[in-house]
């Protein structure tokens, strides 16, 4: 997401040199470069006015300090301005309620609402460590209400059941009795979507909500729609008391003019970020983390948060004392190494999230796909491999190498590319403790994938 954005204000913002006083003439040009990287990201016209007019009332007469350049101190200025866009900060869900805390779910069909449901659920279990039920109120969709249900044992929540021949309000309210006699703490209720906003849907939801009167009611929109997204928020949000957005599919939305809009134009805050299809693909939104990612700043605290809850500790700890004792790395470490990283969203996801990556085009290079073929490939090469070969690379001879090629689908040179590949590993876990370590690291593995080359100093 913003990698549209993200490259053409990075490139902007560069351009900015001069004076020891920021003035309405040396910064002319570059507002007008931003207010064309906002129309372009789509981002709603009204906000854009808005953004650059308030970046100007701000920039214009500030003095530059010693230890900033004038382009520092205007990125300043334009990473404070789109925080106050998008929410100060991240506005966490109000569970303070007596259980069951009611949260009801809105939204148009095929925005990703029951998929949602299913996240959110997962979130809060695991990790605000709640119980959860999860019912579905869709009695259009047959299918919705079996999706709910599988979605539910995926994740290991409580599923309410449900039929077409009930009436929403109805089956809420008896979800919520069950939830009250098993002592559950969050009931999520899925709505029915429609194709478009209709007054029927929209009274059918707002008897629902006084109904229940749930203590938080999200609205769960497609971001690729754009500022289409914030439009579809507004209305929804004049008929029925919002109280947050969730904003799906942004992993395939590379402009984020929908992220930019929607608190501006509804005036509720965004609380989460569908960012995939799997089921722990819901991160919390927190404004000056994606600010700060828009102008090729990283988001050292999301990485650190996305490796505690992706790594296994147990084998990380493990790995340390073998290394520490003097053993090797050997290739059973290298393939739990690469699939750690895989759970942790994979190469792709950990790059966009570190500093000073303005140098690689992440889109452009593929990095996310062509990673995760070549991490499936070396999985399986390795898993070809006998306990022993996997144990002492160096007995692999030729026959060998043909051999484990011919088990894993793959070609020789493949299997000599791995070896070779887990010699420059091993080279690199010794040098993790040194200085730059985790640096080098990082620039060595980018090294290993194809039409990526190596990654800038860190």
């Amino acid at each position: 997401m913003f990698e549209n954005l993200s490259d053409r204000l990075s490139q902007t913002l560069r351009h900015i040199t001069g004076k020891a006083r920021l003035t309405e003439d040396n910064i002319k040009d570059t507002l007008r470069e931003v207010r064309m990287a906002l129309l372009e990201a789509d981002v709603a016209l009204p906000v854009v006015k808005d953004f650059v007019n308030a970046v100007r009332e701000r920039a214009v007469g500030t003095e530059v300090s010693k230890s900033l350049t004038p382009g520092q101190a205007f990125v300043k200025i334009v990473q404070a301005e789109l925080e106050a866009t998008m929410g100060a900060a991240n506005e966490d869900l109000a569970l303070n309620a007596a259980p069951p805390a009611i949260i009801l779910m809105a939204g148009l069909q095929g925005a990703g609402k029951t998929t949602s449901v299913g996240k959110l659920a997962r979130f809060l279990k695991e990790r605000k460590k709640k119980s959860v039920m999860v019912v579905s109120a869709d009695v259009y969709r047959p299918a919705a209400i079996k999706q709910l249900e599988t979605l539910a044992a995926e994740v290991g929540v409580t599923f309410f059941p449900s039929d077409i021949s009930q009436k929403p309000i109805d089956i809420a309210k008896a979800a919520i009795a069950e939830a009250k006699l098993k002592f559950i703490d969050v009931v999520l209720v899925d709505t029915a979507g429609r194709l478009a906003i209709d007054s029927e849907m929209m009274d059918e939801i707002s008897q629902l909500h006084a109904a229940i009167k749930p203590i938080e009611t999200l609205f769960v929109v497609d971001a690729m729609t754009g500022q289409d997204a914030a439009n579809t928020a507004k209305a929804f949000n004049d008929a029925l008391p919002l109280t947050g957005v969730i904003l799906t599919k942004v992993d395939g939305d590379a402009r984020g003019g929908a992220a930019l809009s929607v608190r501006a134009i509804t005036g509720k805050p965004i609380k989460f970020l569908g960012m995939g299809e799997k089921s722990d693909a819901l991160d919390p939104f927190h404004p000056d983390r994606v600010a700060s990612r828009i102008l090729g700043m990283g988001d050292v605290l999301s990485l650190i948060e996305q490796a505690e809850q992706g790594l296994d500790k147990e084998k990380a700890a493990k790995l340390t004392q073998k290394l520490k004792k003097g053993k090797g790395f050997d290739l059973e470490d290298f393939r739990d190494q690469l699939a750690q990283m895989n759970n942790m969203g994979g190469l792709g996801s950990l790059l966009e999230k570190m500093p000073n990556m303005g140098g690689v085009n992440l889109s452009q290079a593929n990095v996310q796909g062509v990673a995760e073929k070549q991490f499936k490939q070396m999985s399986a090469i390795i898993d070809s491999m006998t306990p022993a070969e996997r144990r002492d690379p160096d007995i692999i001879s030729g026959s060998r190498k043909r051999r484990i090629a011919l088990g894993s689908g793959t070609q020789v040179q493949d299997v000599g590319r791995l070896i070779k590949q887990h010699k420059q590993m091993q080279k690199m876990m010794k040098k993790i403790t040194g200085k730059g370590g985790m640096g080098k690291l990082m620039r060595g593995l980018g090294g290993m994938i194809p039409g990526m080359g190596k990654l800038p100093k860190l």
